[in-house]
């Protein structure tokens, strides 16, 4: 897919918005979902303290895990409403953070079988449908009704059938197992309130050549216009993916915004990889 074609979709699809609530600047801090909207079976279960915020290897067995406030140091944010769905298309999007250098970097090959966890209204999903063909399929999910609604309704716009919009909850996504060779997660890792159940499910879904490709917000970076809250650095990024059995393997550091860093199960042949210390890529940036 081009760069005009890809946002030539973009600029397409917002037509179908005529009429967009005002959202705030950051898609992830646009407007909380209460406890209940994300897993209503669930809503009186107690919030974690820090107690349980210990580093371990991932079990044989999926952990029991309350919804937790924080998560190894880090302070678990609140995902988007569904109300917020038009800033994910925004026109100014891929001048704003290079999307289509990160799409590139996917390296999204014809038959893959992919997956868009947190995909909202399929800013992501359609091209990813469109790249890896009628032989390929791609998982579509979100913890929100109202989000696959409007995938749905954009993937019917453009022909779409390699789409399965998945439902899933806040700790399991729902996927099959050994079957997907990407994962994409764009800045939502860090708005999970059950990370290490949804991390040791999305380890579970990989091939032994399945990776993760993580987006999240350059917290090492002042000038990036997105609340702290909602950033990741390196360190905590690391931290938390080694702890849950993942190994980095592959990062693209070109982003103006954004971390995009590859990581597979820590039993894959892939090659681990040591990252770029955050300070010489921004160097290297100019910032």
């Amino acid at each position: 897919m081009t760069t005009q074609n890809l946002s030539d979709s973009v600029r397409r699809n917002c037509k179908h918005h005529q009429t967009l609530v005002v959202v705030m600047w950051c898609v992830c801090c646009c407007i909380a979902v209460s406890a209940s909207a994300q897993d209503p079976a669930k809503a009186s279960v107690q919030e974690s303290t820090g107690s349980a915020d210990v580093a371990a290897k991932p079990a044989d067995e999926k952990p029991v895990e309350r919804r937790r406030k924080s998560y190894l140091g880090r302070v678990v944010a609140q995902p988007m409403s569904h109300v917020g769905a038009p800033w994910l298309i925004r026109p100014e999007r891929d001048s704003e953070e290079n999307v289509t250098d990160s799409y590139k970097a996917l390296q999204i090959q014809p038959g893959m079988v992919v997956c868009d966890l947190g995909c909202g209204n399929g800013f992501w999903t359609l091209p990813m449908a469109k790249d890896v063909g009628e032989k390929g399929l791609v998982y579509a999910v979100d913890i929100q009704r109202e989000m696959l609604n409007k995938l749905q309704y954009r993937a019917s716009q453009e022909e779409l059938s390699n789409i399965r919009p998945t439902l899933g909850k806040v700790d399991d996504p729902k996927l099959p197992v050994d079957e997907i060779d990407l994962l994409l997660m764009v800045d939502v890792y860090h708005e999970f309130s059950h990370p290490q159940s949804m991390l040791w499910e999305i380890r579970r879904s990989l091939k032994p050549t399945g990776v993760v490709a993580l987006l999240e917000y350059r917290e090492e970076d002042p000038t990036v216009p997105i609340k702290l809250l909602h950033k990741m650095s390196k360190r905590q990024i690391m931290k938390e993916y080694e702890a849950n059995g993942f190994k980095l393997v592959r990062e693209y550091n070109e982003l103006p915004w954004q971390h995009l860093m590859f990581f597979a199960r820590d039993d894959s042949p892939l090659d681990a990889v040591s990252p770029v210390p955050a300070g010489e890529v921004l160097k290297a940036l100019g910032n």
